[in-house]
């Protein structure tokens, strides 16, 4: 069986019992970053061993995982935080497995584009996840030209690097549209900044942005009560 874990997306105490449990009855955890992963293990005292899964050995590392699971290994896939196969190298190996008939199961958990969502109070009940937004300008400015006319909330991940040319490219395209952007969420210094891109843009672009962020974009304006 191949077991597709959540892991917390910041604070550790942010797992279920049954993925503790599962990941310490595996055979071999398959995780994108085993360093990172390793500080979940010793919290949790989780002694199986680890194999690195991730973006730059995926093609070959999934043929090898798949080999384990037929020969009655039980394996763990997780990620550096939140569910596996959204945006992450996860996603490979899970359509893989499913192609060669390898059971699967989920281990639900957190995920960091719907605890933003939930905390932005942008609606929700019709949304839209894009994923990353394209790294140049040129690439992500076509990208956002797909939502002009977007009613639906939108939901990027962004990088601290580019998050405020991501912001003026967000305004020009878009029209300047209300955002929430959320950053370190279930961490200590967990914040999310709300208001007009433009504004977003003049607050971000005065300081060295940190934190991993998730961008959330409604065209109507929120109003305030």
């Amino acid at each position: 069986m191949l077991y597709i874990v959540s892991t917390p997306i910041g604070n550790l105490k942010d797992i279920t019992y049954r993925a503790v449990e599962t990941l310490k009855n595996v055979d071999l955890i398959a995780a994108e970053d085993t360093r990172h992963t390793n500080i979940l293990c010793r919290h949790y005292d989780i002694q199986t061993p680890l194999t690195s899964y991730f973006e730059h050995n995926k093609i070959k590392k999934a043929g090898h995982i798949l080999k384990l699971i037929t020969e009655g290994k039980e394996i763990a896939l997780v990620t550096d935080a939140g569910t596996p196969g959204i945006s992450d190298p996860g996603y490979h190996l899970i359509r893989l497995a499913k192609q060669n008939n390898v059971p699967i199961t989920v281990v639900p958990g957190a995920t960091a584009l719907i605890a933003a969502l939930s905390l932005s109070g942008l609606p929700c009940h019709n949304f839209i996840f894009e994923g990353f937004l394209p790294v140049k300008s040129a690439a992500r400015r076509k990208k956002l030209e797909q939502f002009r006319q977007e009613e639906r909330t939108l939901i990027f991940y962004e990088s601290p690097h580019r998050l405020v040319k991501a912001l003026k490219d967000i305004e020009e395209v878009l029209g300047d549209p209300y955002l929430a952007c959320a950053r370190e969420l279930t961490k200590k210094f967990e914040e999310i900044k709300e208001g007009p891109a433009s504004a977003l843009w003049a607050h971000f672009s005065g300081k060295k942005p940190r934190g991993e962020f998730v961008l959330l974009i409604n065209r109507g304006k929120m109003q305030k009560k």
